[in-house]
């Protein structure tokens, strides 16, 4: 059995293991980058319009949420074609269930931007 790496040694792989994560997501859900775009566009915006710090940072944190979510539901949707590529009812429930999250995300992003700006 392979010892496990502790100490920095774990941070390091951990961080590498993450920007890859990323990267994959990045170069094979156009989602991932159309989500990452709004972040690009959306964050200058809430630091540039004149609210308190609490709703700025609201403002971000439900852009990391939205991408937090698609990032899940990629991986979900990934592991999901791993396990079959036929048409199955259990694996279409978990995808339609991931896509649902990140339509509740993007519904509390929209929400928490409006509430805040209107």
């Amino acid at each position: 059995m392979k010892a496990k790496v502790t100490g920095i040694m774990r941070l390091y792989y951990a961080t590498r293991y993450s920007l890859l994560g990323l990267k994959a997501a990045i170069t094979s859900e156009p989602a991932v980058r159309q989500e990452m775009a709004a972040m690009v566009i959306l964050i200058p915006v809430a630091c540039y319009v004149d609210v308190t710090v609490t709703e700025r940072l609201l403002m971000i944190m439900t852009l990391f949420i939205v991408l937090i979510t698609e990032l899940l539901n990629s991986a979900i949707e990934a592991l999901a074609d791993r396990v079959s590529t036929e048409i199955h009812i259990l694996i279409g429930k978990a995808k339609d269930i991931g896509s649902a999250a990140v339509f509740v995300a993007l519904v509390l992003c929209a929400i928490v931007w409006a509430s805040i700006l209107v």
